[in-house]
């Protein structure tokens, strides 16, 4: 089973979504406008793949 999830991104701020998936306890976090990454283990915590580009300022 399967679930999804429109979220706020942990580093831009913008619409991202979160997908649960109960067969392997894996959260999966992506962020399309800024490519945040983070795949965890939601049972344990543990971050089992993670990227976040740093913001830039606009001039």
């Amino acid at each position: 089973m399967q679930i999804k999830q429109e979220i706020h991104c942990p580093n831009c701020g913008s619409k991202a979504q979160r997908k649960y998936c109960f067969k392997t306890n894996i959260s999966n976090t992506q962020c399309p406008a800024c490519d945040y990454l983070m795949i965890n283990c939601f049972r344990t915590g543990k971050v089992l793949e993670a990227y976040a580009p740093g913001l830039y300022s606009h001039r």
